[in-house]
This record gives C-alpha cells, sequence and structure tokens, in this order.
C-alpha cells in the first residue's frame, strides 16, 4: 500500500470524521487491502473483505461522513486497523 493509501486509511479512521474521502481514493485502498468490490444497482458498490461483506453509497465524488463511518465499521469487523499500515 502507497503513502497516499496510506493517509486515506488513516483519514477513514480519524476522530473526528472526515468528510473530504474521495470515493476513487476508498475504492483504490479497499483493493489494495484485497478486497472484492462489485457493482450493484442504483448507486451502490459492494464490497467483501476477509470473509465480511458490506455494501456503500456511491452517491459523487467524496463520500458523505455516514458513509464514512459505515466503511470504518466494516473495514473493523474485518480486521483491518489503521496502524498496521502508518501513514
Amino acid at each position: 500500500m502507497n503513502h497516499r493509501h496510506r493517509k486515506v486509511l488513516a483519514a477513514i479512521f480519524a476522530h473526528p470524521t472526515s468528510g473530504n474521502i474521495r470515493y476513487r481514493d476508498l475504492e483504490h485502498v479497499l483493493s489494495d487491502l484485497g478486497a472484492e468490490i462489485s457493482t450493484k444497482r442504483g448507486s451502490r458498490v459492494g464490497v467483501s473483505l476477509n470473509g465480511h461483506s458490506a455494501a456503500f453509497h456511491h452517491g459523487g465524488h467524496t463520500l458523505l461522513t455516514e458513509e464514512v463511518v459505515r466503511v470504518r465499521e466494516f473495514l473493523r469487523g474485518a480486521g483491518i486497523s489503521p496502524d498496521d499500515y502508518p501513514a
């Protein structure tokens, strides 16, 4: 995982929750982590990682803060921590 992707991962886990995370950056981070990403109906994206699955709304260039929180919880459930990938 390159430095930019590690910074995005840190931003996902940051408090207060960032509202400035680009969807494309999240997609690259998930791919680097080994996630399988699939397009669902509407503006939904399915993600499968380490035996965990979730669907996220992708409505624009940046993620809503609610979606960032959902991504954070998904990654925690899949055993991903920003401490494993220091920025």
